[in-house]
C-alpha cells in the first residue's frame, strides 16, 4: 500500500511537470514564432533580472522549506516572513533601477512560487501539487498570449506574474500554520544559511548567461541562446520531477536508488535525441533563429550532467549536508562566467553553448567525486 502511494505521488508530481512545463514550452515557443530574436532575448534578460533578485530575496529556499516541513520542523512561518519582507524591499530596488513595475511583481511572484511548492512538497501533498501548478501554466498561456495581443511584448512579464496568484493563499496558510521562532531558526542557521548560498549561487549560474550576454553580445544573440534552453528545459522535464518527488523521500530515509539510475539512463537517451531531432524541428519552425540549430544540439548534451548532479542534489540535501552542493554551485558559477566572457568572445554562440554546458559538468564531476570519496 506504501509503494502504490509513492507511485502516485511519483505520477501527480510527473503529470504536473510534464503537463505543465509542456504547456510553458508550447507559450514561449509561440511567441518566438511572433517576435524577432532581440525582442525574444529582451524579455529573457529581464526574466532573469527578477529570478536573480527573488534567488537573493527568497532566505527560505523552496528544498530548505520541503525538507524541514518533510521533518516537521516547526520553521515554515519565520522563513516565509523573512523572504517575504525581503522580497518586498527588493522589489521596491527593482522598480527604483529599471524603472519597471512589471519586473518588481515578477520578483514576487517568484517568491510566491518558490515558498508553496516547497510546503506542497514537504507535505507530499502532490495532488494539490498538480492541481496548482496546471492552474498557474495554464494561466500562463491564457494571460501571456492574451496580454501580447492587447498590449504586444510589454504585457508579457504582467501576465507572467499574475499567472502565480493561485499559490498566494498557500503562502497565506504557511504564514498561519505556526508562530515566529527565531531561536529554532538560530538553531538551524547552517543548514539553512548553506541552502541559501546554494539556492543563490545556483541561481545565479542559471542566469547569468542573460546577465552578461545580453549587454556583452546583444539581445538578438540572447534571443537565439533562449530559444535553445527552452528546448533545453523540455528536455529536463523527466529530471525535474524525479528530483522534486525524491527530495522529501530522501529527507524522509527513502530509498531511492532505482528511480535515480533509470532517471539517469532516460538523461542519456533524451540528450542523443536532442541532438539528432530538435536542430530540424527548431530550423523548419523558427526560420528567423537560424543561430540556434547548432546551439541545441550542444545544449541538449546538458541534459546529462544537470541530471546527475540533480540526483546529487536531492541525495546531500535529504542529509542536510547542503556544504557539497554549495561547493559545485560556486565552481559552476566560476566556469559559466569564465566561459562565456573566454570562449563567448572566441567561438560566438557556440562558445556560449559550450560555457554553460561545461559548467553543469563541473558541478557534476565534483560531486560525484564527492560522493564516492563518501563511500569510502
Amino acid at each position: 500500500m506504501k509503494r502504490f502511494g509513492r507511485l502516485t505521488g511519483l505520477a501527480s508530481v510527473g503529470s504536473a511537470d510534464i503537463v505543465g512545463n509542456a504547456i510553458a514550452a508550447v507559450f514561449w515557443f509561440y511567441l518566438a514564432s511572433l517576435i524577432d530574436p532581440a525582442k525574444y532575448g529582451e524579455i529573457s534578460y529581464f526574466l532573469g533580472i527578477a529570478g536573480v533578485a527573488s534567488y537573493i530575496a527568497t532566505i527560505g529556499t523552496q528544498n530548505t522549506i520541503t525538507v524541514y516541513i518533510a521533518k516537521d520542523v516547526k520553521l515554515q512561518s519565520t522563513l516565509y516572513f523573512i523572504s517575504l519582507i525581503v522580497g518586498i524591499i527588493s522589489s521596491i530596488v527593482l522598480a527604483l533601477i529599471f524603472y519597471r513595475i512589471d519586473v518588481s511583481l515578477l520578483l514576487l511572484a517568484y517568491i510566491v512560487n518558490a515558498l508553496a511548492l516547497g510546503d506542497l512538497l514537504g507535505r507530499k501533498l502532490f495532488q494539490n501539487y498538480l492541481k496548482y501548478t496546471l492552474i498557474q501554466k495554464s494561466l500562463t498561456l491564457i494571460l501571456g498570449v492574451g496580454s501580447y495581443f492587447a498590449f504586444g511584448p510589454n504585457g508579457i512579464l504582467y501576465a507572467l506574474a499574475l499567472s502565480y496568484v493561485s499559490f498566494s493563499i498557500i503562502v497565506y496558510r504557511g504564514l498561519k500554520s505556526s508562530n515566529l521562532d527565531f531561536k529554532l531558526l538560530k538553531s538551524k542557521f547552517g543548514f539553512i544559511f548553506n541552502n541559501y548560498l546554494v539556492y543563490v549561487i545556483g541561481g545565479f549560474t542559471g542566469q547569468i548567461d542573460k546577465l552578461l550576454i545580453a549587454p556583452l553580445f546583444g539581445f538578438a544573440i540572447l534571443g537565439n541562446l533562449s530559444l535553445a534552453l527552452q528546448v533545453s528545459s523540455v528536455l529536463m522535464i523527466l529530471s525535474r520531477v524525479v528530483f522534486r518527488y525524491t527530495l522529501p523521500q530522501d529527507a524522509g530515509g527513502h530509498k531511492t536508488d532505482l528511480i535515480k539510475k533509470l532517471t539517469f539512463l532516460s538523461a542519456i537517451v533524451l540528450a542523443i535525441t536532442g541532438v539528432i531531432i530538435a536542430p530540424m524541428i527548431i530550423s523548419l519552425a523558427f526560420p528567423k533563429y537560424s543561430e540556434a540549430t547548432q546551439v541545441i544540439q550542444i545544449m541538449s548534451l546538458d541534459v546529462i550532467p544537470s541530471t546527475l548532479s540533480m540526483i546529487y542534489w536531492s541525495k546531500f540535501l535529504g542529509m542536510e549536508r547542503s556544504r557539497y552542493i554549495l561547493i559545485s554551485t560556486m565552481i559552476g558559477l566560476v566556469v559559466s562566467v569564465v566561459g562565456i566572457v573566454t570562449l563567448g568572445h572566441l567561438y560566438g554562440i557556440v562558445g556560449l553553448a559550450a560555457s554553460l554546458v561545461l559548467s553543469s559538468a563541473s558541478q557534476a564531476g565534483y560531486l560525484s567525486c564527492v560522493s564516492y570519496c563518501l563511500k569510502r
